[in-house]
């Protein structure tokens, strides 16, 4: 999930062992698979290899597609936007940006909303995707003058134009 939620991700051998609570050797091997089957693409990075996501896999989609699935985001998303309102776009942020399943999704919402209706959609959701769902809704103004302050972690856009959100 680290790697395929949000393709921005580069982690190292020691951090994603820390990380997964699991020994060294045993990520080494998982590493070394992924890499050798082109999933991940390694690369030196001082006295230690950072690995990231491989975009250029035929796969990469599909099973970008399949992690975002299987947290429930596709389902939010959905929900939200055919009925909530006016959006300009919506990105996830926090924990689940980062390709960490922490049990909490952040998400950011800049637009027009009818608010008693999110707070509905996330009491749903959350049933039905078993994480909890903590969501900030901006007007485009409000988002201009917080971005900077608020978002300075990696995103997943999940609805809008990337270049609309500038962070």
């Amino acid at each position: 999930m680290k790697f395929f939620l949000n393709s921005n991700t580069e982690s190292y051998l020691r951090s994603l062992a820390d990380e997964l609570g699991e020994s060294t050797n045993a990520v080494r091997v998982e590493l070394n698979r992924l890499t050798h089957a082109g999933l991940l693409v390694s690369k030196p990075n001082g006295r230690t290899i950072t690995y990231s996501a491989n975009e250029q896999h035929p796969l990469f989609k599909d099973i970008h597609s399949v992690v975002r699935k299987y947290i429930g985001i596709d389902q939010l998303i959905e929900q939200v936007v055919s009925k909530l309102g006016s959006i300009e776009f919506a990105f996830i942020t926090g924990d689940y940006a980062r390709g960490i399943d922490s049990g909490v999704i952040d998400i950011v919402i800049v637009g027009t909303v009818d608010n008693h209706y999110l707070q509905n959609l996330i009491i749903k959701t959350e049933r039905i995707i078993q994480r909890r769902i903590r969501s900030l809704v901006f007007d485009a103004e409000e988002y201009l003058n917080y971005k900077g302050k608020l978002f300075t972690g990696p995103v997943v856009i999940i609805w809008g134009e990337e270049n609309l959100i500038q962070i």
